[in-house]
């Protein structure tokens, strides 16, 4: 009888198990999802210490380490069009604990104008978050005589050959956007090219070269002390605040923005991606956070993760169209 009283409490305890709700029997997270970060992330840079990414890139981490609790290291790798920190970011463990915070050169340009660029954005790295956009700005000196894109066809048609571009660097953007510009409006411009951005904007100061094209927070402080003449903006649409006319004003169907993405060695887990991606574009929100990249020439662009995947494929698109159009050789 015994026998028989304990088999019956056992049949009734199954049943009853058998009869909880599915909904109520809750599977454990993920592992990476519930620890990560359980230490320090690395955040691969492949600019110099002190450049414009450096700068946006140590604005996210501190905020970023602040949420989660975990430092981010800013590992800066400059140099050959990146190759140092994108092969590194490539090759490192996909475990979460390694990021990436890739300008547009670096991202889509490099692959394209290097023989053996030494990564494959295609297979190797993944898009995680997009923090914004950064359209270039063209300048002249501001006693060149040259107050428009059309003064400068103009000049360019009245002097042929005698005008030129300061290209900051062979093959950066700011290059490619001064050769794609002197293309759209069919110019003769002699190109001259410089180690970086600061030569080029000194030599057009100097009144060496006629015009160049950078980033908006290294010409800011020459175009508003009158030093600089700001020609056009290269986005496809006026920048808050900027009484600039776009490039395509005068040459229609001209657009060309640098960006600035968070990438990830290809096989990160999910959740870790997820949880990153998120956190940015809260952080990216905050009215401190934009004033703050407003004035680097930044504008926030809070992308889902397949947002920010479609994003970097369209613009690898739009650079292989650019660099065959132009004729760049891979070097």
């Amino acid at each position: 009888m015994t026998d028989r009283r304990h088999l019956l409490r056992r049949a009734l305890s199954t049943l009853a198990t058998l009869a909880v709700p599915a909904a109520t029997i809750v599977a454990p997270a993920p592992a990476a999802a519930q620890a990560w970060p359980a230490k320090p992330v690395r955040l691969i840079v492949p600019a110099a210490a002190g450049a414009a990414p450096d700068v946006i890139a140590r604005l996210l981490a501190e905020r970023l380490g602040a949420a989660w609790g975990q430092s981010l290291i800013v590992d800066n790798r400059p140099g050959a069009g990146g190759i140092p920190g994108m092969s590194a970011l490539a090759r490192s463990a996909n475990d979460g604990y390694t990021l990436g915070f890739v300008p547009a050169a670096m991202g889509t340009i490099t692959p394209l104008v290097y023989r053996n660029p030494q990564f494959n954005p295609e297979t190797e790295l993944t898009s995680v978050a997009t923090v914004g956009t950064s359209p270039l700005v063209l300048v002249t000196a501001a006693g060149s005589g040259i107050t428009s894109l059309t003064d400068l066809a103009k000049a360019a048609k009245a002097r042929p050959g005698q005008l030129n571009f300061a290209a900051p660097q062979p093959n950066s953007l700011p290059h490619l956007a001064g050769e794609l510009m002197a293309k759209s409006g069919n110019l003769a411009l002699y190109t001259v090219p410089y180690p970086g951005p600061p030569q080029a904007v000194s030599a057009v100061l100097a009144g060496d070269v006629t015009l160049t094209a950078d980033g908006l927070p290294g010409l800011l402080p020459h175009i508003r002390a009158g030093r600089l003449k700001a020609l056009a903006v290269t986005s496809g649409q006026r920048l808050p605040g900027l009484d600039i006319p776009t490039v395509a004003e005068t040459f229609p169907g001209y657009e060309l923005v640098g960006w600035f993405q968070i990438l990830a060695p290809t096989g990160t887990p999910q959740p870790v991606i997820d949880k990153v991606n998120a956190e940015v574009n809260r952080i990216l929100a905050t009215p401190e956070i934009v004033s703050r990249l407003g004035e680097l020439g930044i504008y926030p662009r809070r992308d889902s993760v397949a947002g920010a995947r479609e994003f970097f494929a369209s613009q690898q698109k739009a650079m292989r169209r650019l660099v065959a159009e132009l004729g760049v050789q891979a070097q």
